[in-house]
């Protein structure tokens, strides 16, 4: 687990820490070290007596400490509830010597570990700063989109609340949405293992907008091997690339970035691809050459 996380679960009062730190490390045995599951958040809520609100902010630091902040060292974290009661935490994170619209947002780091994880549904977000307008208008591409929750220090909203007139998908004529879109089976490929598995996580990305079906796979100096796939978005600049969704997801599992083994990524041929940015992305973390498959 990431030192920054240990020192902020030691920070929490004395009951909390010791219940926490050891709910995270069985985690971390399983491989889902940032998050808490339905029967772990009940557990939490028994053992101290705080209501919901109170725990979801009391373990905002422990959230904010995944952040990876090079050059603003602010360090935003969230706390996404889905449907299936699990808790997911999210941080942002930067690229040292790439442009700022290349970071990724604690609301898209969190969201985006939901749903890698398989859930297809988000009623709320805790978060410790108010978020900001392109995270607000990524919340709104997710099914419940106007009705999430915004739980924030010094009160609840609703998304509608935060985002009155929002623009989405149904305004561009899409009726599917971010999280419950279905897969789209793309024609198997033979050959190299990693590229196999970044064509599968093509097939779950969910691209409705360019039509640009992308995914990642990153192994580790270890040899395990996670994949992030691409998010769009109906206002565009917010979408989440494949590269960022498979490095948030690393980061927040406690990867050492820089020992990435190798990566791939697997894109449909459309009018943009993500090749250019992920080799940037990837470049600034790590040595690992990007191993590429565009398909017809």
């Amino acid at each position: 687990m990431l030192t920054e996380v240990l020192s902020a679960i030691h920070a929490l009062p004395t009951p909390l820490a010791s219940l926490l730190a050891a709910q995270l490390k069985a985690n971390q045995a399983a491989g889902t070290p940032a998050c808490l599951h339905a029967s772990q958040w009940q557990a939490l809520l028994t053992a101290t007596g705080l209501d919901e609100t109170a725990l979801s902010l009391a373990l905002l630091p422990v959230a904010a400490a995944f952040a990876h902040t090079p050059i603003s060292h602010f360090k935003v974290g969230v706390i996404a509830q889905a449907a299936s009661g699990t808790r997911y935490f999210g941080a942002n994170f930067e690229f040292p010597d790439q442009p700022l619209g290349a970071s990724i947002h604690a609301e898209q780091s969190a969201i985006n570990h939901a749903w890698l994880t398989g859930e297809t549904r988000l009623l709320s977000l805790t978060v410790n700063a108010s978020p900001c307008g392109h995270c607000r208008q990524f919340i709104n591409e997710t099914p419940e989109g106007q009705g999430v929750q915004i739980l924030l220090p010094q009160g609840r909203y609703s998304l509608a609340q935060l985002l009155p007139q929002a623009f989405g998908p149904t305004d561009l004529g899409i009726s599917q949405v971010l999280m419950s879109a279905s897969s789209r089976p793309l024609a198997p490929i033979a050959g190299d293992p990693l590229l196999q598995q970044a064509h599968q996580a093509a097939g779950a990305s969910y691209a409705p907008y360019s039509g640009c079906l992308a995914g990642v796979a990153l192994e580790s100096a270890c040899g395990e091997i996670l994949c992030g796939r691409s998010a769009e978005n109906a206002a565009y600049n917010p979408s989440l690339p494949a590269m960022q969704s498979a490095l948030a997801l690393a980061h927040l599992q406690g990867w050492d970035l820089s020992q990435i083994r190798r990566a791939a990524l697997v894109e449909t041929n459309a009018a943009t691809s993500q090749r250019p940015h992920a080799q940037l992305a990837l470049a600034s973390l790590c040595q690992a050459k990007l191993d590429y498959l565009r398909l017809p």
